[in-house]
This record gives C-alpha cells, structure tokens and sequence, in this order.
C-alpha cells in the first residue's frame, strides 16, 4: 500500500495499552497520531472515553479516530465492563459521529462468535454470539458502529481481533483456539494501516488473525477489499521440529 499525499490526523484512543502503543511507534511516521489514554505520558494525553465533550474536542479535526481504549479481559465481570466497555465505546461513537471524522475503526474481538461450535469457522457475516460478557460488550461496539455509519457520513471498520501477541502462543496459553487466532505484531500493524485508509464506505466487519495455516476465522474478500494483506504464520513462526 503507496503512502497517502498528506500525512493522516488520526486520533488513538488506549494508546498506553499493547495495540496502542504498538500502532503510535509503527505508524508514527505515517500518520499524524494524537494519542490518548486515561493514564496520560510525556506524548499521551489524557482522555477519559465516557467524557464525550473531550472525546468531541480532541476528534475535532481528525481525519480518522483508531477507538482501542477498553478493559480487554475477557474473563471480567459486568462491573469491569460497563463504564470502558459499554459507557465509552458510545462515548467515542457518537463523539466520532457528531464531529464527522472520516472513519472511524473499533477494536471488537472473536470474543463475539465464541459461542459457535468450535468446528465451524468463523465469517465477517456471522451474526454475534459471545460466550461471555467480554464478547458481548464488543458486539455492542460493533452495532454502535452500525448506527454511526447509518446514520452519517463517517464509515466504520470494525476489527474483530484474535490473540495479539508477538510470538504465536505457546505454554498455557498455546490452545488450538488461541495459537489458530493468533495475530502477530506487524499484521496488526498491517491492519491498523488498511482499516484507516481504506475508501471503503459503511460498515465493514473485518477479522483480525494472521495468515495462520489453520484458523479459526475465516480471511476473505472482505479482508482483501480493504486491502489487509497478512504475511505471518502461526505454523510458520515455530519452526519444523518445535
């Protein structure tokens, strides 16, 4: 993907967090990044996600809004939830919507079609069905994303992302769920980048693994529409004999 004529103002919510601060150090260069978190550094400033008056000041101007800001546990209750999960992904909607930011992209998960039966590969057109409350929060974003490109001008991507780590899991955490949904740091990266400058118009729902041998989730059209292209294998990445 050719670099855009003029640099992108893109605001970045949860940029102290894994994917954050992955996005503001890789695609600093490319894109003109205002980062924010609730705990604030020498270059993050402080946003609270339920405060929509500040979430409308600082989107003022942007041309694309990266919401990544939640409690990503998916073992938390309703009570660890509700404020970042539910409060401020409205929050960061509607904020985006009324100060008609170009696009703007939502951190979902595969949480929300955990409830699938594990032999059935998981499509962009799948209805949600989260086996847990985490799951269930990230479909709220997702049709949070539906009402914002409804009913504006701003278009949606919403990124139903695997296990993002580094290395493809391994240990307790290497399950066929997790090391099949794995998505390493630069397809991230390679992500990030397609979903805020893709031309593509409404709502998309795009999932988020790498390009796994065996997945959990389906890459297809869609992820090609929007010009995600991943190169990383969980497979691949261990190595014959490991």
């Amino acid at each position: 993907m050719g670099a855009p004529s003029a640099k992108q103002v893109v605001v970045v919510t949860g940029a102290a967090g894994a994917i954050g601060t992955l996005v503001v150090s890789r695609l600093g260069q490319r894109w003109t990044i205002r980062a924010t978190d609730i705990r604030s550094g020498p270059s993050i400033e402080h946003l609270d996600v339920v405060d929509v008056d500040r979430c409308r000041t600082i989107f003022e101007g942007a041309d694309a809004v990266v919401h990544l800001a939640a409690n990503p546990d998916p073992a938390s209750d309703w009570s660890e939830l509700e404020v970042p999960n539910v409060v401020g992904a409205h929050a960061v909607a509607a904020a985006a919507r009324d100060c008609r930011v170009r696009r703007l992209v939502l951190a979902s998960s595969l949480q929300v079609g955990m409830a699938y039966p594990h032999t059935r590969q998981r499509r962009t057109e799948d209805a949600p069905r989260p086996a847990n409350l985490y799951g269930a929060t990230k479909a709220w974003a997702e049709a949070l994303g539906s009402w914002v490109a409804a009913t504006s001008d701003t278009s949606v991507v919403a990124l139903r992302i695997g296990f993002f780590s580094e290395r493809p899991p391994a240990g307790q955490n290497g399950t066929p769920d997790n090391v099949t949904a794995w998505l390493s740091h630069g397809d991230c990266v390679r992500l990030m980048q397609a979903a805020v400058e893709s031309k593509r118009d409404g709502f998309t729902v795009v999932n988020g693994i790498s390009a796994n041998r065996y997945r959990i989730a389906e890459l297809g059209e869609i992820e090609r529409e929007i010009g995600y292209a991943p190169v990383d294998d969980a497979w691949q990445a261990v190595g014959p004999g490991e």
